[in-house]
């Protein structure tokens, strides 16, 4: 069966943990191989090229074209190397939700502007990829239930109604944070830092925008989303939501983003929490409504599972490193 053009699920994988990463498209299950027709080019530089969707299409009919069970190979990060990785903030639910947990109110500045944070674009993970952490990181550790775009089409001082043709995709991010370092470190008022910087999940694959079409939602500041949002611990169901909530769309961000500043192929744009997305919300409402809740945190060699209607799910187990070494115990 022949792919529609421009409705494609890209992926970055190996065959084996030896081999170099490839690159391909899913459809049915099957990965088709796209770097005999490309090249050995990365994703980036596939959504870089003019009509690649057109050419990856004509190549898959090819009877050449290498293909592979999905369950035969090892996903690695959509975008192993992302160019640089924001983080967003947009989910208002999330944000209010968490600061009347702390007894502050509603920060008015939330809906004047958009805001993000940079993270560690190198510290990227696949799904099904064991994550090792240091003990340190076990103190209040959290997931985050989010979804990422990535820029396939660089600018500068781009405006929301033109940031949509920007976008080369989305995928599922998992934005996993250590809370007791996190909430350490921004008391400076700066950060967050070490409480984030460790690892994130991003995949399975790159879903193109136009596979999401009958799911967008027209707004005057950008398209939104109508997906379903879910995540599991344990195969207990824990946070659920949907990504049209976004009360800042994509396009809102990438318009401050790109704001003097030169965005670039391969850059990572994470959404925020969606609302009640995160241990760190769940426990702080389930405290305020009895003191006598029993905080959850992810504890070593849990699994965590993100579902996302349309961009398919990302499940990875947690583990702990076998190390004393502690920055908690190093401080003055």
């Amino acid at each position: 069966m022949i792919i529609l053009p421009y409705k494609m699920k890209l992926l970055t994988y190996k065959i084996n943990n030896f081999d170099t990463p490839q690159i391909g498209v899913l459809q049915n299950q099957l990965v088709y191989g796209l770097n005999n027709c490309f090249g050995n080019i990365s994703l980036i530089e596939l959504i870089q090229l003019k009509k690649y969707q057109d050419q990856v299409a004509s190549f898959i009919c090819n009877e050449d074209c290498l293909k592979h069970d999905i369950k035969d190979v090892t996903v690695l990060p959509t975008i192993p190397k992302p160019t640089s990785f924001r983080d967003a903030y947009a989910f208002r639910q999330h944000v209010a939700t968490s600061r009347k947990n702390r007894g502050v109110d509603m920060i008015p500045e939330f809906d004047e502007f958009p805001v993000f944070y940079f993270s560690n674009h190198n510290a990227m993970f696949g799904d099904g990829e064991e994550i090792e952490l240091m003990p340190d990181h076990f103190h209040r550790l959290d997931y985050e239930l989010e979804f990422a775009i990535v820029i396939g089409k660089g600018g500068k001082n781009i405006l929301a109604k033109d940031a949509d043709k920007h976008i080369a995709g989305f995928c599922i991010l998992n934005d996993i944070s250590a809370r007791r370092l996190q909430m350490e470190e921004m008391k400076l008022n700066l950060g967050p830092a070490k409480g984030k910087d460790f690892a994130n999940v991003i995949g399975p694959y790159l879903v193109t925008p136009d596979e999401l079409e009958s799911k967008s939602i027209d707004t005057p500041f950008g398209k939104k989303y109508d997906l379903k949002m879910s995540c599991y611990v344990n195969g207990e169901l824990l946070s659920k939501g949907n990504a049209k909530d976004m009360n800042w769309s994509f396009a809102e961000i990438i318009e401050r983003a790109s704001y003097g500043v030169e965005l670039f192929p391969g850059d990572v744009i994470g959404s925020g929490t969606v609302g009640t997305g995160c241990l760190l919300e769940l426990n702080g409402t389930g405290k305020r409504d009895n003191p006598e809740y029993q905080e959850r945190w992810i504890e070593e060699n849990d699994e965590v599972e993100m579902q996302i209607e349309g961009l398919g799910k990302i499940t990875n187990k947690i583990v702990k490193a076998n190390s004393d070494h502690s920055i908690l115990k190093l401080k003055k």
